[in-house]
């Protein structure tokens, strides 16, 4: 990615090679090929530089637009100080603070990042449960049939992680907090963990 400045200011991003009118003089695209950077740097390009000190993971954060910015020579992209998602719910309210409502008067909610995340373990459970379902379904309708022990171990584990799970999520109090979660870090053995409790292996 390329800038062109102009008065020591940018006016201009190139995100791809193309031809270019600089001071009248056209330049063809190979220019971004064939020149040197003190070449493409004396006609006003420069090539640009990235500054992700302020930029955050947008599964947390909202970060600000992108800026460009000349100096010292060299044109860096940067990015405002990001802003934390909300962790919590809340209810839905229109411009002048009035609750915002369904067509049956029900409150609306805008969901915070620990309901979303709740709703990933809940969607993961469930999907881990469903292959064994026919088990249980069975042991319903046919009176001599039993669910082997490994079956019904095994949902059982399923069902306390998820509740491990969200109890983790739900202590939460930053979304740092909750970040720090989902971060696997490599142990002695060669192994990798995280903090938020693991489902089991699929059976």
């Amino acid at each position: 990615m390329y800038a062109l400045v102009e008065d020591n200011e940018v006016k201009q991003i190139i995100t791809n090679p193309k031809a270019m009118v600089i001071e009248d003089v056209r330049y063809p695209a190979k220019i971004f090929q064939m020149w040197s950077q003190s070449e493409l740097n004396a006609i006003g390009i420069y090539e640009v530089i990235t500054d992700s000190t302020n930029k955050k993971d947008e599964s947390y954060y909202i970060n600000t637009n992108e800026e460009y910015n000349f100096a010292d020579n060299q044109v860096t992209k940067s990015w405002g100080t990001a802003t934390p998602k909300r962790l919590e719910d809340e209810n839905a309210v229109d411009e002048n603070g009035d609750p915002i409502l369904d067509q049956d008067g029900v409150q609306l909610i805008n969901y915070g990042l620990k309901t979303e995340k709740k709703r990933i373990v809940k969607d993961q459970a469930s999907g881990l449960l469903a292959p064994t379902d026919w088990y249980i379904v069975k042991s319903t309708e046919v009176a001599d049939y039993d669910v082997p022990d490994n079956i019904l171990s095994f949902r059982a584990d399923v069902r306390s992680k998820s509740n491990q799970m969200e109890t983790q999520i739900d202590a939460c109090t930053t979304v740092d907090e909750l970040k720090a979660l989902y971060e696997y870090t490599t142990q002695e053995d060669g192994t990798q963990t995280r903090p938020l409790a693991e489902f089991p292996k699929e059976i």
